[in-house]
């Protein structure tokens, strides 16, 4: 009995203390645009020189396993670091069952593959809400749903865009209690605002000035978080502070300290600037703007505006709350067509009276979209989820959107991902001076980006000319490519030629065919490109 007992007891210390190696998967690697900026800091020179004689790019699979991960890994109980792979971005550990299993804990950390395949299929079989959001990025949006679902910025969650390695400037008019709210904690014990400064008291803590706290509302749409009760659109970016706004007075000294905000901005790398003010009418009317000067060119922040915008940073205002007033229409900088204005609707997506609207003195179509601004939620300076109405509140809402739409887009630009925005929205095709283009479908947007940076990358890499062609078309193909079949297929879609090109046989004779307009359909395993062609 005793002998027994003693190879229970055995067993069941083998089952829990038993050594496992396992590969921990790493969700990010975050210093790596600056490694790829400098690549001789991560490879050899002649590393490099071997991939640049094959067209062999570096990239982000080159950049090495953060060693800052490594190390907090190592400090986690019954952990032994063995080994690493920056290909795929995998930390091997040694440690029991349960220790490793601990791992998911970490932020950082994406999923775990054991090397027993069993306690995978145990993990499989026992897996919960959490086990899940160790691979996707689940949230309960509590008030905030509506808000974010009404233009699926929660699909981008839960592909794990959530804005992480972005960078946002909110300019605004005050931001008390943000650096103590419990509401700002996850962004705040993530080191994730990057600093601010006030630019109308002329004074580096931009939490001394308390008489405001709109900024405060505006911030928590994009970056505030309560367990189970709200959600911000972009809860994980990074973000910088600017009070360009003295909400006592409306003078021509605020378009110009937000002009001084922006270039900061843009010296600090921001991707994106919300703003929630705007600008027509000031206290002494010598200084006031016409309705007919809000044409994206006139306003001194508008001018201000345009520059940022050429500098590369996406430009998200909202378009005023002027729609039941004699003003009326979209105001200073919102104006610009390089800015994406953001107009209110309610809940159900119905036109907000307040809304700001569009008129034939601006250049393009004004405002450009619109979100929820009508009972918008925030959480306010004391912690307290309240409703507020507002552009003010629409556009910070889509802004966090924006954000992580280009951050799944990189290699796009900021007018490349205005303009999927706006393609994404509810009546692209039939825009009106109350909503514009409509309510955007952030999920479309992504989808439709990552077509255009496949046809991008494709078409970069391949040519066709000349175009017109009278008699010979030369077709060149991306270089990873032995050959590819191209169809020739008139405007009724009848197939009037086909032929196979490669790196040396490149021309196709075409002088068989009539003149006219043809398809070519350039096609290769995971290639697939149609392009105009024609024919002289």
């Amino acid at each position: 009995m005793k002998q027994t007992l003693l190879i229970i007891a055995f067993l069941i210390s083998y089952s829990v203390f038993a050594q496992e190696h396992a590969w921990v998967y790493l969700n990010d690697k975050p210093n790596s645009a600056t490694a790829l900026a400098n690549p001789i800091s991560i490879l050899t020179q002649k590393a490099l020189d071997r991939k640049a004689a094959h067209n062999v790019a570096v990239d982000y699979n080159d950049v090495p396993v953060d060693e800052g991960y490594i190390t907090q890994i190592k400090a986690q109980t019954g952990i032994t670091v063995l080994a690493k792979s920056k290909w795929l971005n995998v930390v091997h550990v040694l440690g029991t069952e349960t220790d490793i299993n601990a791992l998911t804990g970490l932020t950082f950390v994406d999923h775990i593959e054991f090397a027993d395949n069993n306690l995978n299929a145990r993990q499989s079989q026992n897996q919960n809400k959490f086990d899940i959001e160790t691979n996707q990025t689940v949230f309960n949006y509590g008030s905030a749903t509506n808000q974010i679902e009404m233009f699926n910025g929660d699909d981008l969650h839960l592909a794990d865009f959530t804005g992480t390695g972005m960078t946002v400037a909110v300019l605004d008019s005050g931001f008390p209690n943000v650096s103590t709210m419990s509401g700002f904690n996850r962004i705040n014990t993530n080191n994730g605002i990057l600093g601010g400064y006030d630019f109308v008291d002329r004074n580096p803590n931009v939490y001394a000035y308390t008489g405001n706290a709109h900024g405060t509302w505006v911030l928590s749409d994009m970056a505030g978080y309560v367990q189970d009760q709200f959600v911000g659109t972009a809860p994980d970016a990074e973000y910088y502070l600017f009070r360009t706004e003295n909400a006592a007075t409306e003078t021509p000294i605020e378009e110009t300290l937000w002009v001084e905000a922006a270039e900061r901005a843009d010296s600090l790398g921001v991707d994106v600037i919300n703003t929630s003010l705007g600008y027509t009418t000031f206290d002494n009317p010598n200084y006031s703007y016409t309705p007919a000067e809000m044409d994206g060119q006139t306003a001194f922040i508008t001018r201000g505006a345009n520059f940022a915008a050429q500098k590369g940073m996406l430009l998200v205002n909202s378009a005023g709350n002027s729609g039941n007033s004699s003003w009326q229409i979209v105001g200073a900088p919102a104006d610009s067509p390089n800015v994406l204005s953001v107009g209110a609707v309610n809940a159900s997506g119905n036109y907000a009276s307040f809304s700001s609207q569009g008129s034939s003195a601006q250049p393009t179509q004004k405002p450009d979209v619109v979100a929820q601004g009508q009972a918008s939620f925030v959480i306010n300076t004391n912690d307290n989820l309240i409703t507020l109405n507002g552009t003010s509140f629409s556009a910070p809402i889509l802004a966090g959107g924006v954000v992580c739409l280009w951050q799944a887009l990189p290699t796009l630009n900021n007018q490349q991902i205005m303009q999927l925005v706006r393609e994404s929205a509810s009546q692209f095709n039939n825009p009106d001076n109350f909503l514009g283009y409509g309510i955007p479908d952030l999920s479309l947007a992504l989808a439709n980006g990552l077509s255009l940076v496949e046809f991008q990358n494709e078409t970069t890499k391949l040519k066709v000319y000349p175009n017109p062609v009278s008699s010979l078309l030369y077709v060149e193909i991306p270089s990873q490519y032995d050959t590819a079949n191209v169809k020739l297929y008139d405007i009724l879609g009848k197939k009037v030629l086909e032929k196979t090109v490669s790196s040396t046989q490149k021309k196709i004779n075409v002088s068989n065919l009539s003149k006219g307009v043809y398809l070519a359909k350039i096609e290769a395993t995971g290639l697939s490109i149609t392009k105009k062609i024609i024919k002289n």
